[in-house]
């Protein structure tokens, strides 16, 4: 096991070398001075522009400032913002607990319903139940992010005035922020109305986010589940009398479990793609939107910052799922 998380923490070195390149490299393809950018409507002079050019060390060479970059970041500075002028890591962790609270209310719809709809397409292979619930998982999987969202916006909160159309919770609702989670914040500060308005305000959001994990779940779920009952110790088990619900939950799930958890660890990396769109459309004011917004200014600090962050969270994430397959499969053996 030591081994094991060894080796995979030594992978990490390389991977955040490639990381570096690519979040330093994307953002200066982009055409637009970030200068000019960040003066807006109200310009710049030469000498002015000049003189900002050196500042930020925009006048130096490439690999002068990639190598400046890099030496920062091994001392543990992400940078600054040009335009907040603010840590790019504490506005990162600002912003983060909204990206996680909406992401994990996403993983956990999409995981519960997805798991469950593959298992009930997998007992009813081939029947009417079995076509309808891989029918629909290959339309969500197919359906644009943005137009699934403005459609749910359309329907739930222009129509029918269900839930809100964007933001994380009422403008009219105040309470000190302990955790950064507002579900969590709004009972420890016992205030039930703000509870229900963060959770409407989380329902559109966290359906558009779950939609592909879930049909993606759910139709890795029904094949492992499908692979699992055709062997031999499934049909010894049902020849022993055990019920059929025994057989599905601890001998079926339990050894097809291991696809399925690499599925939904797989899927953070998609969960953190679909947050930027999402994010957007709702204006959640989480790391997706604030990347957007740092794109669109040339904010290079943070957006270079920003996919660094994001990378250690998702690889933070697939280590934690290869070392739950030995809870899930005590046969695993790492290596």
């Amino acid at each position: 096991m030591v081994r094991f998380i060894l080796n995979r923490l030594l992978l990490i070195v390389p991977t955040f070398i490639g990381i570096t390149l690519v979040a330093f490299i994307f953002i200066r393809l982009l055409p637009g001075d970030p200068v000019i950018l960040m003066a807006g409507e109200r310009g710049v002079s030469a000498e002015r522009h000049a003189e900002l050019m050196a500042q930020f060390g925009f006048d130096q060479p490439l690999w002068k400032q990639y190598v400046d970059y890099v030496s920062g970041l091994l001392h543990g500075n992400f940078g600054y913002s040009y335009s907040t002028k603010k840590p790019v890591l504490s506005e990162f962790m600002a912003r983060f607990p909204a990206t996680l609270e909406l992401g994990l209310c996403a993983i956990v719809l999409a995981s519960v319903l997805g798991i469950a709809a593959g298992i009930l397409a997998a007992i009813r292979r081939g029947s009417w139940i079995d076509q309808v619930t891989m029918g629909t998982a290959l339309v969500g999987y197919s359906m644009p992010i943005f137009w699934w969202a403005l459609l749910l916006i359309i329907l739930f909160s222009t129509k029918l005035g269900w839930t809100p159309v964007s933001g994380r919770i009422a403008l009219t609702q105040f309470f000190p922020s302990v955790t950064g989670f507002m579900l969590i914040d709004s009972l420890l500060a016992g205030k039930p109305a703000a509870f229900w308005s963060a959770v409407q305000h989380l329902i559109l959001p966290t359906i558009v986010l779950a939609t592909i994990p879930l049909a993606v779940i759910a139709r890795q779920t029904r094949s492992a589940m499908l692979e699992v009952l055709g062997e031999v110790y499934i049909m010894t088990a049902k020849s022993k009398g055990l019920t059929p619900r025994r057989v599905i939950w601890l001998h079926a799930l339990r050894n097809a479990l291991i696809p399925v958890v690499t599925t939904i660890g797989l899927q953070v990396s998609v969960l953190i793609g679909g947050a930027i769109l999402t994010e957007t459309i709702f204006s959640w004011p989480g790391i997706g939107k604030w990347m957007i917004d740092s794109i669109s200014r040339r904010d290079y600090q943070v957006v270079q910052g920003g996919l660094l962050l994001i990378a250690a969270v998702v690889m933070f994430v697939n280590l934690t799922v290869d070392l739950l397959y030995g809870l899930i499969n005590p046969r695993v053996r790492y290596r």
